[in-house]
This record gives C-alpha cells, sequence and structure tokens, in this order.
C-alpha cells in the first residue's frame, strides 16, 4: 500500500494598525489578538457553527451503542488538574464487535475567549489533541468526530478518562465551554468480515489494531495535561516503559503541539538578524523545527511537523466559520518501532526520548505505543539487522542590510532500521526508511514591515516487511507541506480599548481534495464575515482510482483576503 498526503496553505493578510518598532511581521499580528477577540457583533446574529474541512468518516450502516462519557463546563480550569470521568465499556449493545469507534466532541460558548488547546486521555493514551474556537457574543457551537477504532484495546475495559483544557474567566474574557463528549460504537455490519484483508497483512496486524497500547506520556498529576513540555532546544523529556516479551510488532504514535513563542516557529528570523536590529523581544532560532524520537538514547525517528495555524492564530477573524486545517483534530505521526524489538523485548524497562531542535518555549508532546502480541508464545525472538541514522544536514544562507533582507534556510534527514521478529506467524524482517527535506524562503521588506515566508516540508516513511523470502507487505507515505506567507502591516486601523474598527470584511475559502484507493472525497467552501457562501462537495471517483492504485492523495488550499 502507497499513501501520499499533500496539505497547502496560502494565505495573504494585511493588518492596519499603528506602526511598530521593526520585527518580524508574523510576530507582530499576535499583539492585537486580544483586541480582535471581543469584535463586537448584531444581538441577532444567530449561533455561528464552526467546522474544519476534512473528509468525514466513513460509517457503518449499523445503529451505533452510544455512551455519553462526559459532561462539564470548563470555566475557571487555567490552572487546575485535568477533568476526569470514569469510563466503563458499553453493556447496552446486542453485539461486542465493532468495527468502527467514533469520539464526538460537542462543544458551545459565548462571549470573549482565547483559543485553548486540549488534550483527551484515557488510560494515560492520548486519544484526540484540538483547539478550541474563539467565541462570538452571540455564541458558538463546533463538534469534533475521530475515528478512534485503533485504540480498540482500551475501550475493552474500564479506564480513567481525563481531559485538560486550561480556560481563564474574568471580567474581560467570559467565556465558558460547555463542553460533551460522546462514544459511539458502530457494530459491525452482517457481511462484514475482520479478516477480509489478506492473510500476509493480518498477520502483520494490519486491519486490526494493537492488543496493547502504552501511555508515553506524563503520570496524571499536577495541574496541566499528560504531555511533556519541551521548553528549549537542549531540554530532553524521557519515560521509561516495558513491554510484553511476546511482542511481535510496534508502532510509536506521536503527538505535537507548538506554543507560545514558537507557536509562529515557520516565521521566526534567524538571531542574527534579531541581534542586529535589537529585537529583543522577538522569537528567533530560525524557522527550522524536528522533534526528535530516541530510544536508549539512540535516535530512532523524527517528526517534521504540519504547520496546523490555530483558531486564533495569526488573526482571529479569518476562522470564521471554516477554521485551518488540523486545528480540531491535530495530526499525530507514526514511527515503526518493529526493527528495535530485539533491543527491548528482554523483559527490562527501556526509555524513549523526545527533543526539538532549536526550539523555544513551548512544545506539548507524548506519544503512545501500539504493541501487537503474539497470543501462542510467551516470548518472541528477533534482531536489529542494520541500522543507521544520519546526522542532520542544515543550510542557513543570510543575505540582510538593517531590518531588511533574505534568508534562505535548507534541512535534511535520514534514517533506516532492519530487524527480524520470529514468532508463531513466522520470522518476518522489517525495515523502515525515513527522508526529510526542507526548504524555507524568508524576506523581510518596508523597514521589517512585511514578511514574505515560502516553505515546503517533505517527508517520506516507508515500511517493508517480508516472511521469509517472500513479499509481503509494504506502505509508503510520501507527504508534502506547503506553506506561502505573506503579511504587510500599514496604517489605519482604530483601537479603543477591546474593540476594533475599520477592519472591512474578511472572505475565506478553502478547497479539500482526497482519492484513495476506496474512497473519495472533496470540499470546496468559501465564506464572507461569518457566512457561508458557496459549498460544494461530493465523493466522485475514477475507475482508475477504484482500481487499486495503492495511491491515497489528499490536498487541501485555503485562500483568505
Amino acid at each position: 500500500m502507497a499513501s501520499s498526503l499533500l496539505l497547502y496553505l496560502l494565505f495573504s493578510l494585511f493588518l492596519l494598525h499603528q506602526p511598530l518598532s521593526s520585527n518580524a511581521n508574523i510576530h507582530k499580528t499576535k499583539l492585537l489578538k486580544s483586541e480582535f477577540l471581543s469584535q463586537a457583533s448584531p444581538k441577532d446574529t444567530p449561533i455561528t457553527t464552526f467546522f474544519q474541512v476534512t473528509k468525514p468518516i466513513k460509517h457503518p450502516k449499523t445503529k451505533p451503542c452510544s455512551s455519553l462519557v462526559l459532561q462539564h463546563d470548563f470555566g475557571f480550569t487555567y490552572g487546575k488538574p485535568p477533568v476526569l470521568s470514569q469510563y466503563k465499556p458499553p453493556s447496552n449493545c446486542p453485539s461486542q464487535n465493532f468495527s468502527t469507534i467514533v469520539l464526538e466532541w460537542k462543544a458551545t460558548c459565548k462571549g470573549r475567549q482565547f483559543d485553548q488547546i486540549f488534550g483527551v486521555w484515557l488510560g494515560g493514551v492520548e486519544i484526540l489533541r484540538s483547539c478550541t474556537t474563539e467565541p462570538r457574543a452571540t455564541g458558538i457551537v463546533w463538534t469534533v468526530e475521530k475515528d478512534i477504532t485503533r485504540y480498540s484495546s482500551l475501550l475493552k475495559s474500564p479506564q480513567t478518562l481525563a481531559v485538560f483544557l486550561g480556560n481563564v474567566v474574568d471580567k474581560t474574557y467570559t467565556g465558558i465551554y460547555h463542553v460533551n463528549i460522546t462514544l459511539h460504537f458502530y457494530p459491525a455490519e452482517e457481511h462484514y468480515n475482520q479478516n477480509k484483508r489478506n492473510s500476509a497483512n493480518s498477520v502483520y496486524g494490519l486491519g486490526s489494531p494493537a492488543d496493547l497500547i502504552l501511555p508515553i506520556s506524563q503520570r496524571l498529576q499536577g495541574n496541566d495535561g499528560l504531555w511533556f513540555l519541551i521548553e528549549n532546544s537542549t531540554d530532553v523529556q524521557l519515560k521509561e516503559f516495558k513491554i510484553p516479551q511476546n511482542a511481535y510488532r510496534a508502532v510509536l504514535e506521536v503527538y505535537v503541539s507548538f506554543h507560545e513563542n514558537d507557536e509562529f516557529w515557520y516565521g521566526n528570523p534567524p538571531n542574527e538578524y534579531l541581534a542586529a536590529n535589537n529585537l529583543t523581544g522577538t522569537p528567533g532560532n530560525g524557522p527550522f523545527r524536528e522533534v526528535v524520537i530516541s530510544l536508549d538514547g539512540k535516535v530512532v525517528g523524527a517528526v517534521w511537523p504540519f504547520t496546523v495555524i490555530y483558531t486564533g492564530g495569526i488573526n482571529t477573524l479569518l476562522w470564521g466559520p471554516i477554521t485551518g486545517i488540523g486545528s480540531f483534530d491535530l495530526p499525530s505521526y507514526d514511527i515503526e518501532i518493529t526493527p528495535f524489538l530485539a533491543n527491548i523485548f528482554d523483559g527490562k524497562h527501556h526509555e524513549f526520548g523526545f527533543s526539538v531542535t532549536d526550539a523555544l518555549n513551548v512544545w506539548f508532546i507524548d506519544a503512545n505505543l501500539h504493541v501487537w502480541l503474539d497470543n501462542k508464545n510467551t516470548k518472541t525472538k528477533g534482531n536489529l539487522i542494520e541500522y543507521k541514522s544520519l546526522p542532520l544536514v542544515f543550510s542557513l544562507i543570510s543575505d540582510f542590510k538593517g531590518s531588511n533582507g533574505t534568508f534562505l534556510t535548507s534541512a535534511s534527514r535520514f534514517i533506516s532500521a532492519t530487524g527480524w521478529v520470529k514468532s508463531s506467524h513466522g520470522n518476518i524482517t522489517t525495515q523502515l526508511i525515513q527522508e526529510f527535506g526542507y526548504v524555507n524562503s524568508m524576506e523581510m521588506g518596508n523597514n521589517g514591515n512585511v514578511q514574505v515566508v515560502s516553505q515546503t516540508i517533505d517527508a517520506n516513511h516507508s515500511v517493508y516487511a517480508r516472511l521469509s523470502s517472500s513479499f509481503m507487505y509494504s506502505i509508503k507515505k510520501f507527504q508534502r507541506f506547503p506553506l506561502y506567507l505573506y503579511t504587510d502591516v500599514v496604517e489605519g486601523i482604530i483601537v479603543k480599548g477591546n474593540l476594533v474598527s475599520g477592519l472591512g470584511s474578511t472572505q475565506s475559502q478553502q478547497e479539500y481534495n482526497y482519492e484513495g484507493t476506496e474512497e473519495c472525497y472533496f470540499r470546496n467552501v468559501s465564506s464572507t464575515n461569518y457566512t457561508i457562501k458557496h459549498d460544494k462537495f461530493g465523493n466522485p471517483c475514477s475507475k482508475k482510482t477504484l482500481s487499486g492504485s495503492g495511491l491515497d492523495l489528499a490536498y487541501g488550499g485555503l485562500l483568505w483576503i
């Protein structure tokens, strides 16, 4: 199976306000964030429904068994522990054979409030990371649906559900998030066959969720989420774990989000530019970031993250009612650990490490280790045959005079590992290959008030598995994350306290396309001043697509005016 993912961000932003000292323009937008929050809305404006453009979940035709697992009003929750609820497997379902399990987050809010990152954990395993929307005075509502079938093994037994959403309520920020979390369990259709995939894929664990999921996260304690906080480039967060000795496959699922000084890391200028222009309050370290994952001190994978822009990012007026790609369901990233199993299924404790190259404060990172077990053996055997992790290749070319100039940043990385595991399924050899490429072109003009960023991240992931000498399975995922950003600052806006005048109209258009071997989907939607003006969607597939070409293609295009 091969897959390709292309996500495209394109936007031009003109901010109208009084000129400031020379600065990286994208970071200037944060200065007006609180003013934009409280733009007045007519009293007769109806409640606004916010949504993220993405491929909808393909629900089975069966009637789901639904369970409300949390109902809570997140008001004065900043600096307090996560909200807890006790989950129990559904007992009212006619069948316990579920083909699909969906988490539904539904929330309402009105008043003023910042966008807030939040996480949902089940038994310490993160199952959703998301961002709240910034409300309007007349109220908003939004729903997030996520397929959580891959966490099925957790859902078979009672667990503690934890939700961390730190929210501040005072005279200025009045919005309280009223939240319902519901799990929908869809029984398998009568003709559904869990082993409908070929036997080789079933042996390797494809088509079936992991037998065990270990949380690689903080313990449920303190007044924060269960994620690790990466605060600078030298910060390494470690987590011990131990897996059963009969494991035959393992995949590390990594959750990543970036905040505060690194929320707009792709627009951070190099430190030499900041020093030359005495910009002491502007985030720097350049525009390159990567998450590095180590196992017992050895690099086993990396994440070059998609540039998610949160619902209050850049300018909150851009995100009503269509939010940015990934903002409601931040992506997680899978790293095949199977080649390294021989080093860790010895019954001893081992250690994952997480760091972020050139990081500024702060990154939230945790992970889930999905493990497949051989139920016919108490122990499996294996060996790491080959391992190669080349150092990061990095280049920066700067050409600036004063606060105007250009910067070209590029980077690449290569990681590969091959190992075999012998179980009751046979002797399976697995090879992991990760290849990354990165280019960021940044231009500063008009005394630092204009910033143009053109960035492309290429992340190619390949996994090959062979049973003895015969070909068994392969997956290739080609991901390209392009970003184009143009920001300018001119005079003209009138700011009085928390009220903003003279903003004019805001227009937003997004186009999303997905083509796969089993389904297709497209959506083209646009809005003006929080009102949907055009919305066309469907799922047409060409005969060539459905013939099984082995290609999954998704891309999204966004334009704001």
